[in-house]
C-alpha cells in the first residue's frame, strides 16, 4: 500500500532440479533478504514467513480497529446521568474518525521508517493511550471535555489500518496481494462489530453502569498484540518510501476523484458503524427504550459490511471495477431513500433492511473503489508505453502513482466518518429527526455515481480502458 516499495535485490534463476536454499534469517524480527518475485525463495520459506507476518498483522489490525470504534459502543452508556445530549454524543463519535483519518498517512510512511515489526509494536502500545484512561475515569461526574479529549485519542486506533496494509504488501507477490490485502483489511474491519459485541456483552452481565468494562476488556489483547509482534513480525530489509511519490500524486485529479469515491464508501462504512446505534435509540426509542436493546442490532451492519468487503473486488475483477463502483452508489442511495421513507413512515423493518443495505453496498464498495485505483494506473501505464518505447518505466510510474494515491484516499475516506456523524448531529439539532441528514447522504452518493460515469465509464477516446 501507499509509498512503500521493497528491497531491489536482484533474483537468480534458480535451477528446477535444485533444493531451494531456505530464507535467511538474522535477529528476531529481521529478515536479511526478501525476494518474494523469485518462486524458489517464496517456496523455500518466504510463503511461510508471510503468512506468519500476515496472520499476526490481521489479529494487531483488528485490536486497533476495535479500539478506533469504541465510542460507538460507550455512548450507548452514557444516559441521563452523564448529562450530554444526542448531539453531543454525535460529536463524541466524531472526533475518533477524524484523528484516525489524519494519522493514515503518517502510519503508512512510518513501515519504511522504522520497520513493520517495529512500528507494530509501537502502534499496538500506542492503543493503551486511551483504552487505559477510558477504563480508569468514564463515570457520572466526568467533564465532556474530558470525555472528548479521550474519544479524540481513540483515533489512534484508525492510523493502525494504513500502516498494517503498507507492511503487508511487502510481504507478498504481486500474485498474491489482493487476496492477503483483502484478507488483512477485512480482519480490520471485523473490530467494528467485535466491539459492539463486547459491549453487548458487557451491557447484558454488567449493566449500563459500568463502560469502563468496555476498554476494560480490550488493554489485555492491546498488551498481547504488542507481545505476538515483537515475537512473530518482522522487518523487511531495504523498505523505503518512495521519494516524490505522495507529491506526484497529490497533482493528479485521479487521486482526488477516488478519493471523493473512498469517502463514499468506506467513509460511509466507519461513519454509519460509529453512529448506527446512536440513531436506532434516536429513531426508534419506544422500541429501543435501553442500550441494550439497541446492542443486540448495532453489530449487524458493521458485520455484513466487513464480510461483503472482498465480493466487491471479485465483482470487479469481473464486470469492472468503474461499473460495479457505480451501480454500487445508485444502490447506496436507493438504500438511502428507503431509510428516509421508513423513517418517515416508521416502518422499523423497512428501516432496518435499508440501513443493511447501505452497510452491503459501502463494503462492496470499498472493495470496487480499491480495484479501481490500479487499473487507472495501468490503463495510463499502457497509454505511456506506446508513446515513449519504454514500458517497464511506466509499469514502475504506475506502481508508484498508485500506491501513494491508495494512501491519500485512505486517508482522506476516513474523513467520511467525521461527515456522517456530523450530518446526523446538525440534523438532530435542526430538526429533531435525521431527514437531512439522509438527504445529504441520497445527494452524495448521487454525486458519487455521475463522477464514476463521467470520468470513468463515459464513451469517449479519453476513456481509460479496463478501469
Amino acid at each position: 500500500m501507499s509509498t512503500l516499495a521493497p528491497s531491489t535485490s536482484t533474483s537468480t534463476s534458480a535451477d528446477p532440479g535444485a533444493t531451494p536454499a531456505p530464507v535467511r534469517t538474522g535477529p528476531p524480527g529481521r529478515i536479511t533478504e526478501w525476494r518474494p518475485e523469485d518462486p524458489a525463495f517464496w517456496a523455500a520459506g518466504g510463503a511461510r514467513v508471510a503468512r506468519r507476518n500476515l496472520y499476526v498483522s490481521i489479529f494487531a489490525e483488528h485490536v486497533g480497529f476495535s479500539v478506533w470504534s469504541l465510542w460507538s459502543v460507550v455512548v450507548l452508556f452514557l444516559g441521563p446521568e452523564y448529562g450530554i445530549d444526542p448531539a453531543g454524543k454525535f460529536l463524541l463519535t466524531a472526533v475518533p474518525a477524524a484523528l484516525g483519518a489524519v494519522l493514515r498517512l503518517p502510519y503508512t510512511l512510518a513501515v519504511a521508517r522504522f520497520g513493520g515489526r517495529n512500528w507494530t509494536i509501537v502502534s499496538a502500545l500506542l492503543l493503551l493511550v486511551p483504552a487505559v484512561p477510558m477504563a480508569v475515569l468514564i463515570e457520572p461526574g466526568v467533564s465532556y471535555a474530558t470525555l472528548m479529549v479521550l474519544a479524540c485519542l481513540s483515533g489512534v486506533g484508525g492510523g493502525n489500518f494504513a500502516s498494517s496494509m503498507a507492511n503487508i504488501n511487502l510481504f507478498f507477490p504481486d500474485r498474491l496481494k489482493g487476496r492477503a490485502l483483502g484478507l488483512n483489511a477485512g480482519g480490520g474491519n471485523l473490530g467494528v462489530p467485535a466491539v459492539q459485541l463486547v459491549g453487548l456483552a458487557v451491557l447484558g452481565v454488567a449493566g449500563a453502569a459500568y463502560p469502563r468494562l468496555v476498554p476494560a476488556v480490550y488493554l489485555p489483547l492491546i498488551v498481547l498484540a504488542a507481545l505476538a509482534a515483537a515475537r512473530w513480525l518482522d522487518n523487511v530489509p531495504g523498505a523505503r518510501n518512495e521519494p516524490g511519490a505522495l507529491r506526484a500524486a497529490a497533482r493528479d485529479p485521479h487521486t482526488w476523484v477516488m478519493s471523493l469515491l473512498y469517502v463514499g464508501t468506506f467513509g460511509s462504512f466507519i461513519g454509519f458503524g460509529f453512529a448506527f446505534g446512536q440513531v436506532l435509540q434516536l429513531q426508534f426509542h419506544d422500541r429501543f427504550p435501553t442500550p441494550v436493546d439497541a446492542a443486540w442490532l448495532t453489530f449487524l451492519g458493521p458485520l455484513v459490511g466487513s464480510l461483503v468487503r472482498p465480493v466487491g473486488g471479485q465483482l470487479a475483477d469481473r464486470l469492472g471495477g468503474a461499473r460495479v463502483t457505480f451501480w454500487n452508489f445508485v444502490a447506496m442511495a436507493g438504500g438511502a431513500a428507503l431509510v428516509l421513507y421508513a423513517a418517515r413512515d416508521r416502518s422499523f423493518p423497512l428501516y432496518l433492511a435499508g440501513f443493511l443495505a447501505l452497510f452491503v453496498f459501502s463494503g462492496i464498495g470499498n472493495g470496487s473503489t480499491y480495484k479501481m485505483i490500479p487499473a487507472i494506473f495501468r490503463a495510463r501505464a499502457a497509454a505511456e508505453a506506446e508513446r515513449t518505447g519504454d514500458p517497464e518505466a511506466a509499469r514502475r510510474r504506475a506502481r508508484r502513482l498508485s500506491g501513494a494515491l491508495i494512501g491519500i484516499a485512505g486517508a482522506v475516506g476516513a474523513s467520511g466518518g467525521v461527515l456522517v456523524n456530523v450530518a446526523f448531529r446538525q440534523s438532530f439539532l435542526t430538526s429533531g429527526t435525521a431527514d437531512a441528514a439522509y438527504l445529504a447522504f441520497i445527494g452524495w452518493y448521487a454525486l458519487c455515481f455521475l463522477v464514476t460515469w463521467t470520468v470513468y465509464l463515459r464513451p469517449g477516446p479519453r476513456r481509460l480502458a479496463g478501469v
